[in-house]
């Protein structure tokens, strides 16, 4: 007979069935039409999109380059990615040349900063209309093509010397830009309101995971296999 130990076994085999048990229902869109890892996911991300926020701080450090001005090329395929991207600068106070798919952008860089910074806030905040109104296209898009102009103005910026506008760049696209076009659509959540779902999911994640550990082990005891050392050889 395979099984050579009763006990380990019955109680390996409960924990099998319940853990799969639980999974089914854990599958299951029981979650206001989600499943829970679905539900999970959301909650997690409206916990992380509540600690991002860094729009004070990105407005502060664009102070520091008040009457900076700054000149760059940028070049777009010529797909109309040009054409939205002018638009988008002009809008923002910028002068713009347009050769095709070649831009020869000039302008103050704190106000250029600003404008994308403000593009972004309002994104974070699910609001993607003052977007569509200066521009003509969806939000997502809008961050798109800010997303483009500026990490092509942080290269010419590098290539020119000009390493602290650079940085300011890089960091108002990283901790603005790409935030709020990452987290567009998701509402914000601090973890303290949520602490107790979150322990909840930490406590359970632990339990689950030895609960399946434990499975594996008895019914692996009850057919008589079993953890032992290795004999030590004699020399």
């Amino acid at each position: 007979m395979l099984v050579k130990n009763k006990r380990p076994f019955i109680k390996g085999l409960v924990l099998a069935i319940s853990f799969i048990g639980v999974l089914v229902v854990m599958f299951s869109p029981i979650f206001g039409g989600e499943n829970a890892l679905e539900s999970a996911d959301r909650l997690f991300n409206s916990i992380s999109k509540g600690s991002t926020n860094f729009f004070p701080t990105l407005e502060k450090k664009v102070q520091k380059f008040e009457g900076k001005s700054f000149t760059a090329n940028l070049r777009f395929a010529e797909d109309g990615s040009a054409d939205k991207a002018s638009k988008l600068l002009k809008a923002a106070g910028a002068t713009v040349q347009q050769k095709g798919g070649d831009l020869a952008v000039s302008g103050h860089l704190a106000a250029l900063l600003r404008a994308a910074i403000a593009d972004s806030q309002v994104m974070f905040e699910n609001n993607e209309d003052p977007l569509k109104k200066k521009y003509g296209v969806s939000g997502k898009e809008g961050l798109f093509v800010w997303w483009s102009c500026l990490r092509q103005m942080n290269k010419e910026l590098t290539k020119q010397k000009n390493f602290k506008e650079a940085a300011v760049i890089r960091e108002v696209v990283k901790k603005g830009v790409e935030v709020s076009y990452n987290f567009f659509g998701i509402e914000s959540e601090a973890a303290a309101t949520k602490i107790g779902v979150l322990s909840f999911a930490m406590v359970f994640y632990v339990i689950y995971t030895l609960w399946w550990g434990i499975a594996i082990l008895s019914l692996f005891e009850g057919i008589g296999m079993q953890l032992k050392k290795a004999a030590k050889k004699e020399m």
